[in-house]
């Protein structure tokens, strides 16, 4: 039987919690000139990932 691989691609965007996954959000790298600074707070920091979404990330990262 081989081993289970993490999909490193989602180990570097993904950090597990005890509720889940946390990641960060979009749209904050570049182009920032024409969001509004409300917009730019509110997608500061980390975001839980949806319920919808867990399966699939805790099948793509099984050792973390």
């Amino acid at each position: 039987m081989p081993k289970i691989k993490t999909n490193r691609g989602a180990a570097k965007r993904f950090k597990k919690t005890a509720n889940g996954f946390k990641h960060k959000q979009s749209f904050r790298s570049h182009i920032l000139t024409k969001k509004s600074t409300k917009r730019k707070r509110q997608l500061r920091g980390m975001k839980q990932v949806h319920d919808a979404d867990k399966a699939l990330v805790a099948r793509m990262l099984p050792n973390l």
